[in-house]
């Protein structure tokens, strides 16, 4: 296998992890209360991560890094908590979906320097929304259920999350495996008062309980962002962008194969057009972000690990 197509078969991978991880989640919260759940994947993500920073970095932590990372650590703890409720109450394909909005979200966010999007991109943007009101209606046109509108918030924080990532990282000294590190390590401390009184029936989870812990912490969270991270180093920012962007159709293929989950005509259309949407908004960003860049090579894609 030649270097561009390992560097795909690494992507591809990421996002069919990502996808996943819906179904996965949903499956843990309907053995275990949903604050169970956050507090063990970020339990077993911090340690990994530390290990891995001992064995890898040979360079001293920063002050930024902490706090950065622990700004960013707040942020993505509300997104995660935010995503596991709505899983609980949603299909794991609607989550994948709707979650996707963040790819919209974040450049109506992230406007430096004064830059105005094309009109092109709002039209895109329309197609999301359009696409969110089918998947939420089901067998009619009906108000969002509960886990609709928490995976639709959760994509709203988790743009301002990938916003501030942004902003406080560029131009610092920070290791993204450091950040990383602060990140799970305060997701655990906060997440731990709250979820004390669902220890015991943590600690006497059946082994398929802990597999699916097991993996959202490890592979979701860790070996996720570990091999996008190395990927897209290795290859441009339009290919990586459009292999990262099958994620949604993972969740998906994964919530109805494996999930057994159903889509009436409704959510199917909306499927359609929030994959299209989403793919039609991204590629209108990225021209623009690369016209705007005079002279610059090609940016890589800001992406953030994503999934749930």
């Amino acid at each position: 296998m030649n270097a561009t197509r390992r560097t795909d078969a690494v992507l591809l991978l990421v996002a069919l992890v990502w996808g996943s991880s819906y179904l996965a989640a949903k499956t843990a919260t309907a053995a275990l209360p949903v604050l169970a759940v956050l507090f063990a994947r970020y339990a077993i993500s911090a340690p990994a991560c530390l290990a891995l920073v001992t064995l890898r970095s040979r360079r001293s932590w920063t002050r930024a890094e902490f706090r950065v990372g622990s700004l960013l650590g707040v942020t993505q703890a509300a997104v995660l908590v935010l995503e596991t409720y709505g899983v609980a109450h949603t299909s794991a394909a609607n989550a994948g979906l709707i979650i996707s909005l963040t790819i919209v979200l974040t450049p109506l966010l992230d406007r430096g320097g004064g830059r105005r999007l094309p009109r092109t991109f709002f039209l895109a943007a329309g197609l999301c929304v359009l696409a969110v009101g089918l998947l939420t209606a089901g067998n009619g046109l009906h108000a969002p259920r509960l886990g609709d509108a928490l995976i639709l918030a959760a994509a709203v924080v988790r743009a301002a999350h990938v916003t501030l990532v942004g902003r406080l990282t560029t131009g610092r000294r920070i290791d993204p495996l450091h950040l990383t590190t602060v990140q799970t390590a305060l997701g655990s401390a906060v997440l731990l008062p709250a979820a004390v009184p669902s220890l015991p029936a943590l600690a006497h989870s059946g082994a398929a309980t802990w597999a699916q812990l097991g993996y959202l912490a490890l592979f979701c969270s860790v070996f996720a962002f570990l091999a996008q991270t190395w990927a897209v180093q290795g290859t441009s920012a339009t290919r990586a962008s459009l292999l990262l962007g099958t994620e949604p159709i993972w969740a998906v293929a994964i919530g109805i194969a494996l999930g057994g989950e159903r889509f009436t005509l409704w959510a199917a259309s909306g499927a359609v057009l929030m994959v299209g949407g989403t793919y039609w908004a991204q590629g209108i960003e990225r021209r623009h972000r690369g016209a705007s860049a005079t002279g610059a090579r090609e940016a890589r894609p800001a992406v953030t690990p994503t999934g749930v």
